[in-house]
């Protein structure tokens, strides 16, 4: 497994490690997942990241391939501007979900890392096909830190040469975070106020920016967080994990993703396959749900059922430790989506009570 350049301060600090995306990376830390969940929803958090792939893309034909091989319109983009995307198949399945950074020179696809290798072959494809354009994985030489809650931007304030505050969600500046050029990125995957930090170097320079980041959250109680609740914290805002909720078998209006699939932009990659499932109206959709029984946490790959007809399965289920309660989601008839539908979620030889209801959910 490779690890990233802050492994050894998650050892040091205790990290339960596992594998995930070919990483040894922490999924948690001493004092749990509920523990570190409730710090990103009340103070500031920092991930460990640098899993993720970077894939820069430059040349006359940069915004073309991008355009052919993503669903969102990237030619609304100017630099400091990023925007969340997907990549799909010729028949409609996702390839991946992704961001698209504006760099002005160039562009960057932030990929999941547990994709990278098919991602970066599928983007090597296309951009063979069309010419005149350069692709290179920068993603071994990228680390990233998302630094995530309300307490975070006068974390990172405190040791970045740029005014953050007028960072608009989505967008991003180019500067120094503790004298280490960086990329301050308004963006995150726990619905909170927050940044990610791309910046390259070794052990040392990950070093002097998690001592920086520690010495100016000090305040703030800041701590490291794992996987763990970065789960929890995703799920509650009901965004999509790859691989759980999405992937090559879901397209993007099944999936709840029309709002980033923009087929007035021309032909691309599936524009065709999507345009007819938007036309006729997807056969089943991706839901919220919130369990109605204290009796059981719903998981990944339950069936959802009713009246003994297997309706769905569960994608993505876990406690809300907001709501106190069970939640999930995953894929049902289209006519039992609308918010307020009562459905069963399967396990255990028995089916316990569950409502849809309308993402997010808190």
């Amino acid at each position: 497994m490779k690890t990233t350049q802050f492994h050894a301060i998650h050892l040091a600090a205790g990290a339960k490690m596992v594998s995930f995306a070919g990483f040894e990376m922490p999924i948690q830390y001493p004092k749990g997942i509920l523990h570190e969940h409730n710090v990103v929803r009340t103070g500031v958090g920092v991930f460990d990241v640098s899993h993720m792939g970077e894939f820069i893309i430059s040349g006359p034909n940069a915004l073309a391939l991008i355009q052919r091989i993503t669903i969102n319109d990237a030619s609304k983009l100017t630099p400091g501007k990023a925007q969340y995307s997907a990549m799909c198949y010729p028949e409609g399945g996702i390839v991946d979900d992704l961001l698209v950074y504006h760099r002005g020179d160039d562009y960057m696809l932030v990929v999941n890392g547990a994709c990278k290798d098919k991602d970066w072959a599928w983007v090597q494809q296309h951009a063979a096909e069309l010419g005149d354009v350069t692709v290179v994985d920068e993603s071994d030489d990228y680390n990233l830190l998302a630094v995530q809650g309300p307490k975070s931007l006068d974390t990172v304030q405190k040791i970045a040469d740029q005014p953050l505050a007028d960072v608009a969600f989505y967008s991003f500046v180019t500067g120094t975070v503790a004298g280490v050029p960086t990329i301050i990125s308004r963006t995150g995957y726990t619905g909170e106020l927050g940044f990610e930090l791309y910046f390259k170097g070794g052990a040392d320079v990950a070093a002097t920016i998690a001592e920086a980041l520690f010495a100016a959250g000090s305040d703030a109680g800041i701590e490291w967080i794992g996987l763990g609740a970065r789960d929890t914290l995703r799920l509650e805002k009901g965004y999509c994990l790859y691989g759980n909720d999405i992937d090559d078998t879901t397209n993007p209006i099944e999936a709840g993703l029309g709002w980033i699939t923009k087929l007035a932009k021309g032909p691309f990659n599936a524009s065709d396959v999507i345009a007819g499932v938007k036309e006729a109206g997807a056969t089943r959709k991706l839901v919220g749900f919130v369990m109605r029984s204290e009796k059981l946490i719903p998981r990944n790959g339950y069936p959802i059922v009713l009246n003994g007809e297997i309706i769905g399965k569960v994608t993505s289920g876990n406690t809300s430790p907001g709501l106190g309660t069970g939640i999930g989601m995953g894929y049902v008839r289209a006519d039992l989506a609308a918010p307020g539908s009562h459905i069963e979620i399967a396990a255990r030889n028995t089916t316990f009570p569950a409502e849809v209801v309308k993402l997010p959910f808190l």
